[in-house]
């Protein structure tokens, strides 16, 4: 049998083997899936489980017609937070017609349309 030779003081040390590290949140949400959700809008209290679930990463379409029968001004109040919460998560909020805002969690976005201004003649394909 070959001695293996004792190690010097100066040598340099050996790394540790390397182990796979946890998961962290942000790689675990990516694999989670994402959902395309409609809601009601109610009541303001609806707005935290609504920021919930784009916070997880679902897109959501809201009606807002039960919360805009019972006060107008709440309305208001809910879209205003909902588009600074939006903006804060880096995602996007837009409105569908009169009676729904859809909103996206980040990597997300909506398209939108540019229109033409109306002095200018619309593109033809001849």
């Amino acid at each position: 049998m070959e001695e293996k030779p004792a190690p010097t003081p100066n040598a340099e040390p050996q790394p540790a083997p390397q182990t796979e590290a946890p998961a962290s949140t942000e790689n675990a949400a990516q694999t989670e899936k994402t959902y395309l959700k409609a809601m009601p809008l109610r009541d303001l209290a609806d707005l935290e489980s609504i920021k919930a679930e784009v916070t997880n990463g679902n897109i959501l379409i809201l009606k807002i017609t039960p919360l805009a029968n019972k006060n107008i001004l709440d309305v208001s109040r809910a879209v205003n937070e909902l588009y600074s919460f939006t903006e804060q998560i880096g995602g996007d909020i837009a409105r569908l017609g009169e009676e729904r805002i859809v909103i996206c969690p980040p990597k997300i976005r909506i398209w939108r349309e540019k229109t033409p201004a109306k002095s200018e003649p619309l593109p033809t394909a001849a």
